[in-house]
């Protein structure tokens, strides 16, 4: 029985909570939380401590918390030799501060406390300082997903920023759109067959073969009554810009 304690209350903690309570072979053993309200209503209460003198050991902590509060939490864990491995796709395996054992248990998927996932379909990138640990990294993930990769810190780093590209910067445009939608009286449901299809094309083709629009075409005159409909200086200047870089690649 593999033992895993979680530092955190967020969106990821959650999910986190949510799947392990759930797994044979492993057991969910302390939950740390200094805002307990936030955490899952079903989480058993003898599992959930706010301070970090009550934290005990275990095979694995998994430290769910912002990337900001990485070195912080972790220098403050009153434990030694204790495998710590942070969730972020962003920070080093450095960033584990104290006398305790690194890794890294990125799950490269954005998370909602409304959406439930599929981790099945979720790439886990896993980093560690021992290959033991790594094994152990490798046993927890794949309870969760076959997609499990060895990703050391440089290539997780390169992977976050084409994630923000990819996930974080799209779903802005979904936001700017239903903007546009909304001040113009139309339902932003229209576009989301647009959406799922923009999504399923890079299934099977690359995304410089996927590009459409009137940037690729360089339509000038469609361009140009876009620029005129957008009174947002803000919002022409992501048009003109974006336009801009389709049209260089």
């Amino acid at each position: 029985m593999i033992t895993v304690s979680i530092i955190g209350s967020g969106k990821v903690a959650h999910h986190l909570i949510l799947h392990l309570l759930e797994q044979e072979g492993i057991h969910l053993k302390q939950v740390f939380a200094r805002r307990t309200a936030k955490l899952p209503a079903y989480l058993p209460q003898d599992r959930i401590v706010s301070r970090y003198e009550d934290l005990v050991p275990a095979d694995l902590m998994l430290l769910a918390v912002s990337d900001d509060a990485i070195e912080q939490v972790s220098a403050a864990i009153p434990l030694s030799d204790q495998l710590i491995a942070h969730t972020s796709g962003g920070s080093s395996i450095e960033a584990i501060k104290g006398p305790h054992r690194a890794g890294v248990f990125y799950m490269l998927q954005t998370f909602s406390l409304e959406k439930h996932l599929d981790f099945s379909k979720i790439p886990f990138c896993l980093e560690a300082t021992q290959a033991s640990d790594f094994e152990l990294l490798e046993k927890v993930a794949l309870k969760f997903s076959e997609k499990v990769f060895n990703i050391n810190s440089e290539q997780r780093k390169s992977i976050h920023v084409a994630a923000v590209f990819v996930s974080n910067f799209v779903n802005h445009m979904y936001v700017l759109g239903s903007q546009i939608c909304k001040d113009n009286q139309v339902p932003f449901d229209i576009l989301k067959p647009l959406i799922s299809e923009t999504a399923d094309k890079i299934q099977t083709l690359s995304p410089l073969k996927a590009q459409t629009g009137p940037a690729v075409r360089k339509d000038k005159k469609t361009i140009e009554k876009h620029l005129e409909f957008l009174v947002d200086p803000q919002l022409r200047n992501i048009y003109q810009m974006i336009t801009q870089s389709i049209q260089k690649k």
